[in-house]
């Protein structure tokens, strides 16, 4: 096979950019430490009353402005369905779920993932602004799925 001299040129600038966009892209990645959302943490989820982390869901206050809200995502609804934190807190969340795939998701934030059975699913946000955040599933996870949502409210100081 013959390749004119202009396909040589266009075919080593395209496999030269798309090397340069991978070292990049991996090079950022490492600088400033992302990673992707941890499935590292394993829970028994037909189990979770007796789980020493999810036997009591809720929010728990670290310090001055950090709060760690544990969730398990059920058939059609969160517990707790309503948590409240000041405003400019940072929650850590921590979420599972009990029988079937759902998702977390806050719209008009950076928090959106999915939540599977036996497996600890965490995400961090900063709320800057008062106000009441809806929680939304956007799996599909039965005939309920609709009345499926948790609020966040945001208080001011």
């Amino acid at each position: 096979m013959h390749l004119h001299k202009y396909e040589k040129i266009w075919l080593t600038f395209g496999v030269g950019s798309l090397i340069l966009f991978l070292v990049v892209l991996g090079l950022s990645a490492f600088a400033f430490g992302h990673q992707p959302p941890s499935h590292m943490g394993k829970v028994d989820s037909q189990n979770l009353d007796q789980d020493p982390i999810f036997s009591e869901p809720g929010l728990e206050q670290i310090n001055e402005n950090t709060y760690k809200a544990t969730i398990i995502a059920q058939a059609f609804g969160y517990s707790p369905s309503r948590i409240e934190v000041p405003e400019g807190s940072t929650v850590l969340f921590q979420v599972t779920s009990s029988d079937v795939v759902h998702s977390f998701t806050i719209p008009e934030t950076n928090v959106n993932f999915m939540v599977t059975p036996g497996h600890i699913n965490m995400a961090e946000h900063t709320f800057d602004e008062a106000g009441e955040y809806l929680v939304l599933c956007n799996e599909y996870c039965g005939t309920g799925h609709h009345y499926m949502s948790m609020t966040i409210e945001v208080t001011s100081p």
